[in-house]
């Protein structure tokens, strides 16, 4: 990967790209006491960059490898950047994904043309069995992250990033296997040798930290993650090398950090962000510096909307503003009233009401009321719950009824 390959690169992805210019984040940068920019890959025509080193790399192929038909193996956003790419040179393509892709990353692979085929629970089974095909049928097989090519594609984002931020400090990037990772790095590195470029990867999935401890590429047991788009069990061994050279360090995400994620995003920037490609953004909270210029690259915005309506209840619950309480009260007439009252006092909006009258053999003694309210955060809910107790309610949590 040479400054001229990029070059090269960033000319002909710019036929197929769309503009994703920087864009501000005034909620981020207070937050974080650094000046945030997003790089909104999540906005590219495939919904994500992978199109870039897709493309890319089936321009530098021979009219002859690409008369064969392409193949690859993807979670869905490879795979969609493939079969868009393979559309336009009028080349038939095969996907590999597995079983647990979510449907609309399916669904659109197909519509642009590609044969679906599905395999695995995760990644790394699904690549298998692409090598298998293209092996059976002479297929040739572009692979998602371990090709030179098509990091070098991916890196032309580092190219865009320094037009337009040219002082930028540091790179937040995603890593599943590595390929865009290595690609904005080793661009970035060889924009400006002082840039900080820092990894960002789910916990259940770190194929990478693991492998940079061990000095050389390892496999890890699982990959389970709701970051589908990196959840992947062994990195790049071709893009190692360039991974061990131009990325300063590696951030471990857990699951739970991008869901309050994924509503910050929304709420603030009206964006919809696939979850790896929230993981730059949960990353900002553990930065250890101030008063730097930070690109976060959100590489995709690919979700159903079952998950997208999943992400949503449960950030509201981790941000305290969807809680449950049960409630023991005298079975009279009455008592429901009062506790409402309570509650709108307090200015609480109820959600959800189960009034367990067989909690007890007892009636008169207490039934159980579990009531979900929506709040304002931590500090409502915490107020609500205490008006509660002084009125000689016993509120207790529970689990959220959503």
């Amino acid at each position: 990967m040479t400054l001229e390959k990029f070059e090269e690169a960033s000319e002909v992805v710019k036929k197929v790209i769309l503009k994703t210019n920087l864009i501000y984040s005034d909620y981020f940068s207070a937050q974080t006491g650094n000046k945030v920019y997003l790089k909104p890959e999540n906005m590219q025509f495939t919904g994500a960059y992978k199109i870039r080193g897709a493309y890319y790399k089936i321009s530098t192929l021979t009219p002859e490898e690409r008369k064969k038909g392409l193949i690859t193996a993807s979670a869905g956003n490879h795979a969609q950047g493939v079969a868009y790419a393979a559309k336009l040179y009028g080349v038939p393509a095969t996907i590999v994904m597995p079983t647990t892709t979510p449907l609309m990353k399916v669904n659109r692979t197909k519509g642009y043309g590609a044969k679906v085929v599905l395999h695995g629970n995760v990644y790394d089974e699904a690549c298998a069995k692409a090598l298998e095909l293209a092996e059976e049928k002479g297929y040739t097989f572009i692979h998602p992250f371990d090709d030179l090519g098509v990091a070098t594609g991916q890196g032309t984002i580092a190219m865009e990033i320094f037009k337009e931020l040219p002082t930028v400090d540091y790179i937040l990037v995603p890593i599943g296997g590595g390929g865009l990772a290595s690609g904005v790095s080793t661009l970035a590195k060889l924009l400006n040798p002082s840039i900080k470029v820092i990894g960002v990867e789910p916990a259940p999935a770190s194929c990478m930290k693991a492998s940079l401890e061990a000095g050389e590429v390892v496999t890890l047991d699982s990959a389970n993650t709701i970051a589908d788009g990196t959840a992947v069990k062994r990195p790049g061994e071709k893009i190692f090398p360039y991974i061990q050279k131009n990325i300063d360090e590696i951030i471990s995400i857990e699951d739970e950090e991008l869901i309050v994620a994924f509503l910050d995003m929304v709420e603030n920037h009206k964006m919809v962000v696939e979850n790896s490609g929230l993981l730059t953004i949960a990353a900002l909270n553990h930065l250890g510096f101030r008063d730097k210029k930070v690109v976060s690259i959100l590489s995709g915005g690919n979700m159903d909307i079952i998950t997208m309506s999943s992400m949503l209840q449960h950030g509201l619950i981790a941000r305290d503003r969807i809680f449950t309480v049960s409630i023991l009260l005298p079975d009279k007439p009455g008592e429901l009233v009062k506790v409402a009252n309570i509650i709108a006092a307090e200015q609480g909006n109820v959600v959800k009401l189960e009034h367990n009258q067989f909690v007890s053999i007892n009636r008169n003694a207490a039934v159980e009321l579990k009531i979900t309210i929506e709040a304002f955060g931590t500090d409502h809910k915490n107020q609500i719950i205490k008006s509660l107790i002084d009125r000689g309610y016993n509120a207790k949590f529970t689990e959220p009824m959503i």
